[in-house]
């Protein structure tokens, strides 16, 4: 399968936050109390029971008193993924064929460290401390399905497709900034911005934090001591023979 992407065009969104409730429906995710906070905006950040939601934004504008902008955030499903390399965990995070970042939590085993990992600080954790965030939709995309979120959006400010073919389709409607294009090897999630991130809220030039490679090499130690040991004992088999107890040779012999 070519690689998948979403591709979010906020200065299509009317803030309709249908894509949230088709995540939740989706996914069976319970509902997060929340509290009037003074804006449209809710809920207030992403959780382990919301895979996604809309940041209401207010910018200046030179023809109009205010602009809004309506900015869905969600993981990035990176190409180079800080939380795969982190991840101590085989399989708790994998690759899905869509190419997006999924998770299992019957092997997460709820250390956190994807999250601190995260360049965009976008990873969340359910009540039992497993990993639990936007996997892309990949149970449905696999079944010939386009993401939830996708399927409910009414404006065309979500679109899930070849990830090449919705760059050149941004890039033909006059947007200038195709965000996620190039960074971190490539994200699944595309925004195609009119103006610069800074102006959306989003985060410039992401870049892996210092402890992501340290945690790799550790691992990387890891896996090599482990074959290293492996190895060994293949080779103390082969040439000496299986261990035995002391006395096993003469109660043999008798």
């Amino acid at each position: 399968m070519a690689r998948m992407a979403l591709l979010v065009s906020p200065e299509l969104c009317i803030g309709c936050r249908g894509c949230q409730s088709a995540c939740k429906e989706w996914n069976g995710l319970p509902a997060v109390k929340t509290v009037n906070r003074g804006t449209f905006e809710n809920p207030p950040d992403l959780t382990g029971a919301d895979y996604n939601r809309i940041r209401f934004m207010e910018v200046p504008s030179a023809q109009d008193a205010q602009r809004w902008l309506f900015v869905s955030q969600r993981c990035m499903h990176c190409g180079d993924a800080a939380c795969m390399k982190i991840c101590p965990s085989s399989g708790a995070l994998f690759r899905a064929k869509n190419g997006a970042v999924v998770f299992d939590k019957g092997k997460c085993i709820g250390c956190k460290l994807c999250g601190s990992a995260c360049p965009y600080g976008l990873i969340r954790f359910d009540q039992a401390n497993k990993v639990s965030k936007c996997h892309l939709c990949h149970d449905r995309t696999e079944a010939g399905l386009t993401p939830a979120c996708v399927k409910t959006c009414p404006s065309g400010a979500l679109k899930y497709g070849d990830r090449d073919k919705l760059a050149a389709e941004a890039s033909a409607a006059g947007y200038s900034n195709l965000y996620g294009e190039a960074d971190l090897g490539g994200t699944g999630v595309l925004y195609a911005f009119k103006d610069s991130p800074k102006v959306y809220g989003m985060l410039q030039n992401p870049a892996f934090p210092a402890e992501v490679h340290f945690w790799s090499g550790i691992k990387s130690l890891a896996y090599l001591g482990l074959g290293a040991t492996v190895a060994a004992s293949a080779l103390h088999y082969l040439v000496i023979g299986p261990h035995k107890e002391e006395g096993e040779e003469v109660k043999k012999d008798e």
